[in-house]
């Protein structure tokens, strides 16, 4: 089945599925990245990924692993399928007379995808983060008896610029639901699109590495022009393509979960923008601190996307749509 063949409404079901799929398999090795990621030099909490999940279960359970999944799992479905749907979108448009792309017209599609994402992936990446960093800071500090879908913030928190720097010690209960509420009613709209720069710096770049790397590999595995590579390669291109790109701009991963992460610890630095945080990363902790959470990262994307591609291209929207009254929407 080509791409040019599969419609709208087939990528969006391919890609929401996809993106719940994989995020249900490898959310916790992402809670232990963003983890891995926020701890500063001389403040290590967790020694590794495994260290990390761990410490997790001992102290919060099973699943605390999974905590913030459910705003992943309800807006990873609208973020993959805009990313996949817009790639093809560009890759269709830049294409000339059915021709194949050049490598730098694959390279403004995928750029093109990545803009469109952060639509979505910043107010995503926004809640999560300030429920996936909520343990570490409680391990840091006096712990504090957390429910499974709760994490522990204040009133003060929420409502302060992530740069403000106050650590409250008091602590309360907060759902994702009311640091919306709270960060919308105190800030507005850009409350949740605060990272928003750092986030087009990361998937922009990945984009565009991403996506002609994976069109590259998966064609390698093509019997014949006029076939599509069987499925095992197709989950393979994109896993290999998924890691090196996650790789490539784990950089601006760490700064955009840095300047995200609300909520701070006694002794943690705040920060006023990108360049500031990069700045202060450099000096402070040098350019390691860069690759924190690289690997976590690449095992993360590499199944995440692997699936996806799997997703894509074998038909599964088509199949939904073809046997259900949705397939009104692709006549």
């Amino acid at each position: 089945m080509s791409q040019q063949q599969i419609s709208l409404p087939a990528k969006l079901i391919n890609g929401g599925i996809a993106g719940i799929v994989g995020v249900t398999c490898v959310f916790p090795i992402d809670l232990a990245k963003t983890r891995l990621q926020n701890q500063r030099r001389g403040q290590q909490v967790y020694k590794s990924m495994m260290d990390c999940l761990v410490k997790t279960v001992r102290s919060e359970g099973y699943f605390g692993m999974y905590r913030g999944a459910a705003v992943n799992l309800t807006l990873v479905t609208p973020e993959k399928a805009i990313k996949l749907a817009a790639n093809d979108f560009f890759r269709q448009h830049l294409s000339k007379d059915g021709k194949g792309l050049t490598v730098f017209k694959e390279m403004l599609a995928g750029c093109g995808a990545g803009m469109c994402q952060v639509i979505v992936t910043t107010p995503m990446e926004m809640l999560k983060i300030q429920l996936q960093d909520a343990g570490r800071l409680a391990q840091q500090q006096k712990p504090v008896m957390m429910s499974p879908s709760k994490i522990v913030a204040t009133n003060a928190v929420l409502s302060r610029s992530y740069n403000s720097g106050t650590v409250v010690s008091t602590p309360r209960a907060v759902s994702a639901t009311q640091i919306a509420k709270e960060l919308l009613h105190t800030q507005g709209i850009q409350g949740l699109y605060k990272g928003l720069g750092a986030t087009l710096m990361r998937d922009v770049p990945f984009s565009i590495v991403y996506f002609p790397l994976f069109a590259n590999l998966n064609n390698l595995g093509r019997p014949s022009p006029e076939e599509s590579s069987p499925f095992y390669w197709a989950f393979l291109s994109g896993c290999a393509a998924g890691s090196a790109a996650a790789v490539a701009v784990n950089p601006c991963d760490v700064v955009k979960t840095r300047l995200q992460s609300l909520n701070k610890g006694s002794s943690e630095e705040t920060y006023d923008g990108v360049v500031d945080c990069v700045s202060k990363i450099m000096r402070k902790e040098g350019p390691s601190a860069f690759l924190k959470g690289a690997g976590c990262r690449a095992l993360v994307i590499a199944p995440l996307f692997g699936i996806a591609q799997v997703m894509y291209f074998a038909g599964v929207g088509e199949f939904i749509l073809d046997n259900s009254p949705l397939n009104l929407l692709s006549a």
